[in-house]
């Protein structure tokens, strides 16, 4: 299915919330809608309380296995968080002070920072290597524990996440995104209508080939492209990796079962060149509008 298809169908709709800068040019707001905003990580206690949002949402809600020490202290830690930006999305109209308003979270890793401190997180399950090499003139960044409170999953929540990826990207230079979409559950087979329409539809393509780690392998393509209903397909995919299919995202070869997790796993590749124009004149071609 071609995407000039998947846009008659409606799937490709243009945004209507208006996402307007910070009413105070040096604020580091990197957008705003009604009391949501959203901007990076201010201190240590503020990404503190982003962990404790990724708890509640992948332990607690989602079921993923905590080690002791995550369990313990109520907050999905890992050795990339000291290295990454961590983009908030925060409801300014929460009594309280910013780590109580912090309802969504990205984590953020440049290549120059990840090559420094010992590679990407994504790499654990994707050929990341060999993507970045067939690039070595491009900048990549790679987006990380995706999570929004429950109450918080709206089209607004998810576009101020957008913005600020956006803002982040052009600020330094990016020239493509990745980075894991997960679907719930460790067994690929009950996603087979999901992730055999993402195999026919948005693999990647080119020199953009990228594929699941050998011994971790899990083959998307569990149907025909014949038997695919689209429509069914679509219902059936996570917001996220919608989301990422609308700005014009590609998906690798394969998918990875992540049992500490409880997901299975497919690599975004989201080259900054591919994203459909009608994206870029909403949120700007130059975000620096939105920037600090």
């Amino acid at each position: 299915m071609t995407m000039e298809l998947l846009d008659r169908m409606g799937f490709l709709e243009q945004p209507q919330s208006p996402v307007r800068p910070s009413v105070a040019p040096a604020s580091d707001v990197l957008g705003r809608i009604g009391t949501l905003e959203t901007r990076l990580a201010r201190t240590n206690t503020e990404i503190d309380a982003a962990q404790a949002v990724r708890y509640r949402v992948f332990f607690e809600e989602m079921r993923a296995k905590p080690k002791p020490d995550v369990a313990r202290r109520k907050r999905d830690v890992d050795a990339w968080d000291g290295i990454c930006d961590h983009l908030l999305v925060l409801d300014t109209g929460i009594d309280g002070d910013a780590v109580d308003q912090i309802v969504g979270t990205y984590r953020l890793l440049r290549q120059d920072v990840a090559e420094r401190s010992g590679g990407f997180y994504s790499a654990s399950e994707f050929g990341i290597e060999a993507l970045l090499a067939q690039h070595p003139d491009k900048k990549f960044m790679e987006l990380g524990r995706s999570c929004v409170l429950p109450e918080y999953r709206t089209k607004r929540t998810v576009e101020l996440l957008w913005q600020g990826n956006w803002a982040y990207a052009l600020k330094h230079g990016v020239d493509a995104m990745f980075g894991c979409g997960s679907l719930p559950g460790a067994i690929p087979e009950e996603h087979a209508l999901a992730l055999s329409f993402l195999h026919h539809t948005v693999r990647v393509t080119g020199d953009w080939q990228v594929s699941a780690r050998p011994e971790l392998f899990r083959t998307m393509d569990l149907m025909p492209a014949e038997a695919i209903n689209a429509r069914r397909a679509l219902a059936a995919l996570p917001p996220l990796i919608k989301g990422y299919m609308r700005l014009g995202a590609m998906v690798g070869e394969g998918a990875v079962v992540d049992h500490a997790f409880n997901t299975t796993d497919v690599l975004i590749v989201l080259p900054i060149n591919n994203i459909s124009g009608r994206y870029l004149n909403y949120y700007g071609a130059d975000a620096t509008r939105f920037a600090s």
